[in-house]
């Protein structure tokens, strides 16, 4: 693939995290196994505390709403009669998490639970954000350059925040200068790459946008942001059509910044 030059309007880049900065396995070999494997345990632990109560609040209150699907787990209410029937309450939680799960659900409910059992993992060391190798280097090089580099991720900025503050290169959160979640808007809407460049106070074609998918990378073209598609080890293939149209790196430090003298 070679070189990419960047263009010299481009004064802040804007990465997205899974099959970018991240590989994809991470996020399906590593962060979503966790839950599975360990919401039993998470639940037990914290069953007592506020913010696990209100985890499954939400959750039953989305059972209730999800109840005339095939395959439904309804999350019953305590009454308190002992061990038994709390052992009870936290499996129907378990078995409901594992359903909406295996639907690749993106529920309110289910985020936040996942939210705050990844924030345990990560600070106990259970879990590290992995990071292409080449990320870090490159990302100093163009900070060093006078670029702004932001995060566009479809994960919550507190899941964004958690990966690369407890990352396999350490705390690396300095390296940004701001991070974005589908709040502003989907990553396949052109007028979400709008309002990142009027939140970031420049203009779109002052952008240049990276990411593994080409749907995104076209909504960021049609609002006249520069984009360059990533390809990576075990991210989805391309058609030929998108690789002859598309500028292509297989590393981030195939980008070449003009000079800031």
């Amino acid at each position: 693939m070679g070189v990419l030059p960047v263009p010299a309007e481009v004064r802040a880049i804007l990465l997205d995290i899974e099959g970018t900065t991240t590989p994809i396995a991470f996020v399906q070999e590593t962060l979503f196994p966790y839950i599975k494997d360990n919401v039993k345990e998470y639940l037990r632990a914290h069953w007592e505390e506020e913010e696990c109560q209100q985890d499954v609040g939400l959750l039953r209150k989305q059972a209730q709403e999800d109840s005339s699907l095939a395959g439904a787990v309804p999350i019953p209410l305590e009454s308190g009669s002992g061990e038994e029937e709390l052992e009870r309450v936290i499996q129907a939680v378990v078995d409901n998490v594992h359903w909406q799960m295996a639907l690749d659900r993106k529920t309110t409910a289910l985020k936040q639970l996942q939210g705050h059992m990844w924030r345990a993992a990560y600070a106990t060391g259970h879990v590290k954000g992995e990071i292409f190798e080449d990320v870090v280097p490159a990302i100093r090089k163009w900070r060093e350059a006078g670029m702004k580099v932001y995060i566009y991720s479809s994960g919550s900025v507190e899941a964004q925040k958690l990966l690369f503050g407890y990352s396999t290169e350490g705390d690396i959160l300095e390296l940004f200068d701001g991070h974005f979640d589908t709040k502003i808007g989907p990553k396949v809407e052109s007028e979400s790459y709008r309002r990142i460049a009027a939140s970031i106070g420049c203009a779109t074609n002052n952008i240049l946008f990276l990411t593994d998918v080409p749907r995104e990378a076209n909504a960021a073209e049609e609002a006249d942001t520069h984009v360059a598609v990533v390809i990576r080890p075990g991210n989805a293939g391309l058609t030929d059509d998108e690789k002859s149209y598309y500028s292509l790196i297989s590393s981030f430090t195939e980008l070449f910044l003009p000079s800031s003298t």
